[in-house]
Formats: C-alpha cells, structure tokens, sequence
C-alpha cells in the first residue's frame, strides 16, 4: 500500500492520530483478501477536522492570498499527484476493481482538474465594476469564498472527483474537509500527502474516512457553509434535506439511468459495439453509464442480438491481467445488488439474452457476466432504477418521437447518446432529451467543460467555470462616490 499513513487522518496540516482504534477493512474485490485497513472517523475526528477548517478560513491566510498566489499552490498539487500517478494506479484497481490499464492515468486525469482551475485564476472575472441601478453612484460585483466546504466523494472513483472539489473550492478561497468512503480510502490519502507536501497551509485541506452516522455529522455541522456531495440519489435527498434545515449551499452530483437513443440510419452492429466497450469502464459502477438503450421496434430483435455478441464476448478477469476487459464490482455488497436486479429482470418479464451469472472460470472475487435484457418495459424495475452494474436493458420504440419520450421518462437526467449519421438529427434529437449531457455516435462526458445533470440527477454542474461558481458566492459593493483604483 504505497501511502505513508492509513491509520491517520490529515487534520490541520499534521497526521492526525484517531480518537479511537476503529478501522475500515479494505477488500481487494478481485481475490476477497484484505488490502489494508484504514483509520475509521468518529464525532470527536469529524469535529477536529471541521474546526481545523473553520480556524483556517476565518483566521489563516488562505482567503486573503490573491487568486494568483492560491494558483501557484494547485499548479504544485498538480505536479505532485502527477508524480504519484504509479501509486494511484497501484490502488484504483485493488479498491474499485476498475482495469489497471484504466487506472494507469488516473494520476494524470486528476492533476489536469488542478491545473485547469489555476488556468482559471488569470481568465474568471472575480471582481467587476457595475452600473447601480436604485442609487449610489458606483458599484462593485465581487465574487468570494462560500467559506468552509464539506466534500462527500464516493468509491467507485475517488482521486477524480476529490480533485473535481478541492481544485476548484482551493482557487476560490474555501477551505475543505473531505470526506472519503469506506470502501475506497487509499487515493484520498495520495492527494493529503501531495498537500503535506507542497506546503499547504494548515487546515485548508482536511480528509476523513467515515461511515454514514458521522458523514451525516458533517452535513449538520452549522460550522460548514456548503456541502459538496457525489454518490447516490437517495442519499443526495437526505443530504439535500438536512442542508435545507439550516439554509446551507449544496452541489449535487446523483445517480442516472442514461438512454442511448439509436436512430433508424446508423448501424446496429456499430453501435452495439461502442455500447458494450463503453460499459466495460468500471464494470458499469459509473452514474453516466448508457443503460437504457432505446431502438426502433422493427430493429430491436436483431439489435439485441448484435448487443448480446459484443457484450458476452468481453472477457473477465483479473484487473491486472492485460488480457482482461473488464473487471470485478467493487464489493460483495454491490455484486448481490447487481444480481438481485437480474433476477427482478426475469422475475418481471424481460428477456435475458445474455449474461445473468458469475463467470464460470473464476472461482474467488466479486465478479458478473456482461448482461444483456431485451424486450424491456420501461416502466420495469431494471429500467427505472440505478443498478450500477454491467447490465443493459433494450427498450423497443414505435418511432423517433416515442424514442424520445421513452428516454425521458426517468426521473434522472445525468446523461445521454444519440447514434445517427446525420449531425442535423442528433443536434435535433439532444436539444429534446432532458439531459446535462447528450453525446453524439459514442458515450460521451466531459467535467472540463460541464458535468452535471437534470431532475433528480442532481443539483449544479461541475467543471470549468460552471464548477468553480458553486464555491462562490456574489456581493454588491453600492458605492456612494468613485470606485477606488485596484493595484
């Protein structure tokens, strides 16, 4: 395990001892052997951390160094989590069981976020001049630090969506205090270590691992402005409840159920082998995974069968074995969920064309076929709910307008594909799906841009500057007299 200190905290600029003894075992989900064991989090650890965060952002310097001057510190945790890009990939795979040819440029994924909101200090408009409109004679817009941030991130992908907080809630002036899950701790600790070591003042950057009691402490926490949370829609709705409670900011980033809408003119073989390469990515735990594929009905037997060749033909196994093409689901819990929606499938009429067990040629680890239902009701439970697995439904449409319905007739809207040739239609078609994000021909997504979705997919967007606003907060400066020069 090539971090220094699992069974720490990194609390106040220091490694921080627990308060108790409690440890999270980590399981490498493709042997089912412990992998190592992380330091558990209680009220007394959360509250350190919360504090050292506050302290940070009233008293430190943090908020009063220019944007320029916070950009030089994220260029530098750039450089650092670069470095450290091996050690990242050593662990994705043992903690997630994403393939290690994936993970392989973990490292250089997450020092980009970094860098692209240093970029961003020299380009946002932090502070403009205005027109007053109800008197005085000039006005400033300043945008500030919302204050303390709290950052909930999840196991499937961790070091991506710390660096897709922390990067863009540093540059603003907030401080942070991550929270990490249980099941995936390791990647968080290479980002601590990398803020150790470019000197980051005390107290800007805190990380945790806690289970939910004590991650709920953190949401409640009246010492935290603003509350950060990638995972699950239904734990976003608790989340989004108890911030509401006492009027605190909060970004959601929630599950999907994302349809791939093929029209009448693109090739069915094509399509179903960009969708089945597509849902090897993190053996289908990814919330933007095309799930719902919806097809003419007079194309979907002989698209389902196509679907069903690519998809059955991926080969499992080992995430460091090259030959493998997708790995296991990150945990037991998640592999008997994964089969427990299998099994509605066939339970409610769906037609298992491929797939729907574990592979035969593996004895340990927490492994499921590639998974292919036809003639799915999209009122049915596998097609309305999130199963987080590599489980596909074929969802049959009269036509190009009952296509559209159908894929909106979720109550998510994280992501979406059309599959045509001609670029008119899939521009026509995207502007008519409620989705944060439609990609054309291909699964598509993109957080150095804008990520994020509609409905209960979500609330706000991440990247760019659309992820740096959430961490903002805007105030008028009604002056009665001339603007003071700047500079």
């Amino acid at each position: 395990m090539p971090v220094a200190h699992p069974d720490r905290f990194f609390i106040d600029g220091r490694w921080a001892t627990p308060a108790t003894g409690s440890m999270f075992d980590v399981i490498d989900p493709a042997t089912e052997q412990l992998y190592f064991r992380a330091a558990e989090a209680r009220t007394a650890d959360m509250s350190r951390a919360v504090e050292a965060a506050r302290r940070a952002f009233d008293e430190g310097p943090w908020p009063r160094l220019s944007h320029a001057e916070r950009a030089a510190y994220l260029r530098a945790m750039a450089e650092g989590v670069r470095a450290r890009g091996g050690d990242a990939a050593q662990i994705w795979p043992r903690e997630s069981g994403v393939l290690f040819s994936v993970a392989a440029g973990v490292g250089r994924g997450a020092a980009a976020q970094f860098d692209l909101y240093a970029d961003l200090a020299d380009t946002f408009v932090f502070e403009e001049a205005v027109r007053p409109t109800m008197g005085g004679e000039h006005g400033v817009l300043v945008r500030e630090p919302v204050g303390v941030v709290g950052a909930i991130v999840p196991w499937n992908a961790p070091l991506g969506q710390i660096a897709g907080k922390v990067a863009p809630a540093l540059l603003a002036g907030c401080t942070v205090v991550v929270k990490q899950a249980p099941e995936a701790p390791g990647l968080g600790y290479i980002i601590a270590e990398v803020a150790e070591q470019v000197g980051l003042p005390p107290g800007v950057l805190n990380l945790v691992t806690a289970d939910r009691e004590v991650s709920e402490q953190l949401v409640r926490d009246p010492r935290v402005d603003k509350i950060s949370f990638t995972g699950s829609t239904a734990a976003g709705r608790r989340i989004s409840s108890l911030c509401g409670e006492r009027v605190a900011r909060v970004s959601l980033e929630l599950g999907g159920k994302s349809a791939a809408v093929i029209l009448d003119d693109y090739s069915l073989e094509k399509a179903a082998a960009t969708i089945a390469a597509a849902e090897t990515l993190l053996t289908g735990q990814v919330c933007t995974s095309l799930t719902r594929i919806v097809v003419p009905r007079r194309r979907h037997d002989e698209f389902a069968a196509a679907l069903a060749v690519a998809f059955g033909a991926v080969t499992v196994g080992d995430p460091f074995d090259e030959r493998s093409q997708m790995g296991p689901l990150a945990t037991r819990r998640q592999r008997d969920r994964v089969e427990g929606y299998i099994a509605k499938g066939v339970a409610e009429g769906a037609r298992l064309v491929t797939g729907g067990g574990r592979p035969t040629h593996l004895d340990r680890g927490w492994y499921v076929e590639p998974t292919v239902f036809a003639d799915v009701d999209n009122g049915s439970t596998i097609a309305r709910e999130e199963i987080f697995g590599p489980v596909l439904s074929v969802i049959p449409a009269a036509d190009e307008h009952d296509a559209v319905a159908i894929a909106n007739n979720t109550v998510y809207g994280l992501n979406a594909s059309v599959f045509t040739h001609d670029v008119e239609r899939a521009v026509e078609v995207s502007r008519l799906l409620r989705s944060g994000t439609v990609g054309h021909n291909a699964f598509r997504s993109d957080n150095g841009v804008s990520f994020g979705g509609f409905k209960q997919s979500g609330i706000g967007r991440e990247g760019r500057f659309e992820g740096l606003l959430p961490y903002l907060e805007s105030k008028l400066v009604i002056l009665d007299g001339p603007a003071p020069s700047r500079g």
